[in-house]
């Protein structure tokens, strides 16, 4: 090396030295820039689950399924909207929320599609959650990663839960924009407001199945055992529960010469028991939330019903008359949600 080259080289070494030593943040700067360019392991494996549900047939089967449904239900209720609002209807002036609830007897309305198809949609997104991880052998080769246990289940679900999410907003708007085109009125404040409490509703109501294929998911080692499991819990609380209640109640039915009280006693008791089905508590929402005449949930007596004024709840009110039933969907998908995590965080996922 000659001489000019020689001092360049140097000149250069103890200027980087001089620039490290008079300013040390800079380093750390750096380091910092490089730190924010990694993705967190939860957001890696929730952005892997919901590209699996998009690509997948089966999720592709489903929206197929719903969306045909209810543009048909969409259809019915455009082609008879006009017979529909009459002039002694108390919901007459809630034009959009009769979109949701109107049909001629051909096909059922779009509430009425939602309640049938939401559970089996969220079955089918959670059935084969944990335990198809188990029998390709990946669970342990994910969690052997920088990946804690509790990710893996939270992504699960939240995946699920955000391509739900985005199926039902989406669907709630196609609703509205065809209202939009056909009728040429706006929907009011209120109305927007009750459609989007019924959507997020009706996303709540689909994440109970989805937590409870999730926890048959962690409890069976087979897709199909638990697949089985969660649609025999849908057909039971759909046709057989109301049957038994029916049979239990008789027994305890008064007779004709019975008090008024006695009788508001026995239905407030009928429909307790109803009340554990999560369809039932889901149909006494929606009602209310998209028919605001509905002023009330159970028995009433005649001093109760004297003197009322027929008409239209405000949306505060009908969200107040429509707590418990949210409050208990609620509770149902927390405890779901909570069983199928203790249960996976206990279990062996080592394969046999």
């Amino acid at each position: 090396m000659n001489k000019p080259e020689y001092r360049q080289t140097t000149f250069l070494g103890l200027r980087k030295e001089a620039i490290a030593n008079i300013f040390p943040f800079i380093n750390r700067l750096s380091q910092n820039w490089n730190e924010e360019k990694v993705i967190h392991p939860f957001r890696v494996v929730l952005n892997k689950e919901i590209s699996d549900h998009v690509r997948s047939w089966r999720f592709i089967i489903l929206i197929l399924l719903i969306s045909l449904t209810c543009l048909g239900s969409i259809y019915t209720a455009l082609a008879n909207f006009s017979k529909a609002a009459g002039p002694n209807d108390p919901d007459g002036a809630f034009f959009f929320l009769k979109l949701f609830t109107i049909t001629d007897g051909t096909l059922p309305s779009f509430v009425v599609f939602i309640s049938f198809l939401g559970p089996l949609l969220g079955i089918s997104l959670g059935f084969d959650a944990v335990n198809s991880e188990y029998n390709h052998r990946t669970l342990s080769r994910i969690l052997s990663q920088p990946i804690y246990r509790d990710y893996l289940l939270n992504a699960k679900f939240l995946a699920a839960l955000t391509v739900i999410s985005v199926m039902f907003f989406a669907l709630g708007f196609l609703v509205m924009g065809f209202g939009l085109v056909n009728i040429g009125i706006p929907p009011t404040v209120e109305e927007f407001l009750r459609i989007l409490t019924f959507v997020a509703l009706s996303i709540l109501y689909v994440a109970f199945w989805l937590n409870l294929s999730i926890l048959f998911s962690v409890q069976f080692r087979q897709p199909a055992t638990s697949a089985l499991a969660g649609i025999a819990v849908w057909i039971f609380f759909s046709i057989f529960y109301g049957m038994i209640v029916n049979l239990i109640t008789r027994s305890f039915a008064p007779s004709e010469l019975a008090g008024e009280n006695q009788v508001i006693a026995f239905e407030s008791f009928k429909l307790g028991l109803l009340r554990v089905m999560p369809n039932q508590l889901f149909s006494e929402a929606t009602s209310t939330l998209l028919m605001p005449s509905v002023r009330s949930l159970g028995p009433l007596s005649m001093e109760q019903v004297y003197g009322t004024i027929p008409g239209p709840l405000p949306f505060g009110q009908s969200l107040l008359l429509v707590w418990p039933q949210v409050t208990g969907l609620l509770a149902a998908t927390l405890l779901c949600f909570a069983l199928s995590y203790f249960s996976f965080m206990r279990r062996e996922i080592r394969s046999r």
